[in-house]
């Protein structure tokens, strides 16, 4: 067993993350189960969301074991680093067996959060919309400018909660994270993810252009790589005979 936990919650929250196999397995409160399951698990009085992470194959427990951090280790390092933007990050655990990496689990304070970006994309009388993928750029704006570019930067991983004052953001599933001085063409890229509507992206990239040094082709830019990766995943789902999306 190897773990982890911030030393903001140490006291409190050891003996739940040391025995957070328990805790899970127990809890019925999913709210998302695919290829990884989160839960939330409230804990003296902190509502915790847990992330057991999919047993890995046999090469990738090796990989995960000898030569690089596990996904859950990942997720907790990098919550560290950039807090501003993420979840409040509680610890990570690892278990191992025959000497190999086996269940990993990520635990992190739950945010409250009102909707995530998907709804005001797909629903075109959503409140307040505009502003809010003015609010979502110049969001964006500062994780770029923090030298953060989320390589799943998808809309169920963007939450949002609505206050008095605005909106904040705040990015899960950042177990896949690049840290690095980002240049006019990667940032254009981070938004292709969001599988947006052009006349949505243009709304976001005169906004972004707004609040930093943007070449004339910026919006432009943004456009393409949306469009690229659109045509990407509709010809997979093509060879697939799965529907594609506009």
């Amino acid at each position: 067993m190897k773990y982890q936990i911030s030393p903001e919650y140490r006291t409190k929250l050891d003996d739940f993350v040391k025995n957070i196999r328990d805790y899970f397995n127990k809890n019925k409160n999913t709210i998302h189960k695919a290829r990884n399951e989160l839960k939330i698990i409230p804990y003296q009085g902190v509502n915790t969301v847990v992330k057991a992470f999919k047993i890995p194959n046999v090469i990738n427990k090796i990989a995960y074991t000898f030569f690089r951090d596990s996904k859950a280790k990942k997720s907790y390092l990098y919550a560290l680093k950039i807090q501003e933007f993420t979840p409040a990050p509680i610890g990570y655990i690892e278990f191992s067996s025959n000497g190999l990496l086996n269940e990993s689990f990520f635990i992190s304070e739950e945010f409250s959060y009102d909707f995530t970006i998907r709804e005001p994309l797909l629903e075109a009388d959503f409140e307040d919309r505009e502003e809010i993928f003015r609010a979502f750029a110049r969001f964006t704006l500062q994780l770029h400018d923090n030298n953060i570019f989320h390589n799943d930067y998808s809309p169920g991983n963007i939450l949002i909660q609505k206050t008095p004052s605005g909106y904040i953001f705040k990015i899960v599933d950042i177990n896949r994270m690049k840290f690095l001085n980002l240049n006019e063409d990667m940032r254009a890229q981070n938004f292709a993810k969001l599988w947006a509507h052009d006349e949505i992206l243009e709304i976001m990239a005169d906004e972004y252009a707004k609040h930093h040094s943007c070449s004339q082709d910026f919006k432009q830019k943004v456009l393409y790589y949306s469009n690229k990766n659109k045509k990407i995943k509709n010809f997979k789902k093509r060879l697939k005979g799965k529907p594609v999306n506009d």
